[in-house]
């Protein structure tokens, strides 16, 4: 489509003129660098820009005419290439036969004949023709042709003998895949097709193309272990986050939470997952160091009210004075960034219950239930403050409340509920109006 091209214009006038072929010497071997002719780059940037807007006859032409003028197989090539792909198949094979005259000794020039026979349909002339080639070559590229024949006429038990003959050439992963494909898809053989993709990695690992293969048959076949695996072989060789979340979701899943913590660790690709995996492990001095280092990474103050709270848990039997002095002096920081009522309370319970100074510690309570006034843990901490300070009875009156609301048989609750009752029976705790 030469009114497509406006270029094409311009160099009309050399293509028209030059009718006359210069004389090559055809027995000497031209470089395909050697320029042979003068407009040659002119005619290959009309070729190349013909295959870019996907004008393929044109292309197949000027690659023609670059042949006649040259001689260099590689635009044959090339020309021949063009026509296949704008299917004037019988072309090619026209044009292969008169360049041949029957001879084999141009393997290319027979494997684009084979492939414009098998376009065409007629298959048995291509495998008649691609058997005599196959006997000379012993190609990679002939068992490759010889195996899609097969695969047209469905005969994938032959096509899977030659493409096992081209694997074993170079082990190209590219024909294994085709083999896993034909195994499982056409063979129905889906222990041989694992089989085979699993040898294959682990002799020579597992490229992102095996590794997605034996991902869609272990899917299809929910065998997890299978994918968690792969995943954990493609996150080696990719390190991406896609990888990572399968394998934290596959752990997950099988509640192998020992192995999930070991691969957040090695791998850092989901920090925030760890954290929550100490603190559910009460392994609270490792999430405490975790809390730190994402403060410092990422300045948020839950981090550091985080690291707050499992600094006072990793210390349970032991709140020295210094332990208490840092606890108190994060959730400071903490409230001063974002008043969060999970923070405030904590910090709020903390000053009462170690009798830092229990006033203070109710005054951030009541403000946590300003938000939140039927939260039975907050409602809770200011009882406790009540307690300490003597109020028993102003404690008792909250709590009975309290075990009304979700979260009111909670151990520290109920355990508060004991002491406070106690408190009323020995009648130490005295209503102040």
């Amino acid at each position: 489509m030469y009114k497509n091209i406006f270029f094409f214009l311009f160099f009309t006038g050399f293509f028209t003129a030059c009718t006359v072929t210069p004389q090559i010497k055809t027995e000497d071997k031209i470089s395909p660098s050697e320029k042979v002719f003068a407009e040659e780059d002119m005619y290959i940037m009309v070729a190349l820009y013909a295959e870019e807007v996907n004008d393929r006859k044109t292309a197949a032409d000027f690659f023609e005419k670059l042949y006649a003028k040259s001689q260099k197989k590689e635009y044959l090539y090339r020309s021949l290439e063009n026509n296949l792909i704008a299917k004037k198949n019988q072309k090619v094979i026209d044009r292969v036969d008169k360049l041949t005259k029957g001879s084999l000794n141009d393997y290319h020039l027979i494997r684009l004949k084979v492939v414009a026979l098998v376009e065409s349909f007629r298959i048995f002339e291509a495998r008649e023709l691609e058997l005599k080639l196959l006997a000379l070559t012993k190609a990679e590229e002939d068992y490759l042709l010889m195996a899609n024949i097969y695969i047209q006429q469905q005969e994938y038990t032959l096509a899977l003998q030659y493409l096992e003959s081209a694997y074993s050439k170079n082990h190209n992963e590219k024909i294994l895949d085709k083999i896993a494909v034909i195994l499982y898809s056409n063979l129905h053989n889906t222990k041989e097709a694992i089989a085979q993709l699993q040898t294959h990695s682990r002799t020579y690992g597992c490229s992102t193309l095996i590794c997605n293969r034996l991902l869609g048959i272990y899917s299809n076949e929910n065998n997890l272990d299978g994918l968690l695996s792969t995943y954990k072989k493609l996150y080696v060789l990719n390190q991406d986050n896609a990888s990572a979340k399968k394998i934290v979701q596959i752990y997950t899943y099988k509640k192998d939470y020992k192995n999930l913590v070991i691969f957040l660790e090695k791998s850092g690709t989901d920090d925030d997952i760890l954290l929550q995996l100490y603190a559910s492990k009460k392994e609270y001095k490792k999430a405490e160091k975790l809390a730190d280092t994402l403060f410092k990474e990422k300045g948020t103050a839950h981090y550091l009210g985080q690291s707050a709270i499992y600094e006072y848990e990793a210390n349970s039997n032991n709140h020295t004075p210094k332990v208490l002095k840092s606890v108190i002096s994060k959730l400071q920081r903490v409230i001063e960034m974002k008043r969060t009522p999970l923070y405030l309370n904590y910090l709020g319970y903390i000053l009462i219950d170690h009798d830092l100074d229990v006033k203070g510690g109710m005054l951030y309570i009541k403000e946590v239930l300003t938000l939140r006034p039927d939260s039975a843990f907050y409602l809770d901490s200011l009882a406790w403050g009540y307690y300490k300070q003597g109020q028993c009875k102003k404690a008792k009156k909250l709590m009975n409340r309290i075990v009304t609301l979700k979260g009111g048989d909670d151990p520290e609750v109920l355990k508060h509920v004991k002491q406070i009752n106690k408190c009323l029976k020995t009648k130490k705790g005295k209503s102040k109006k």
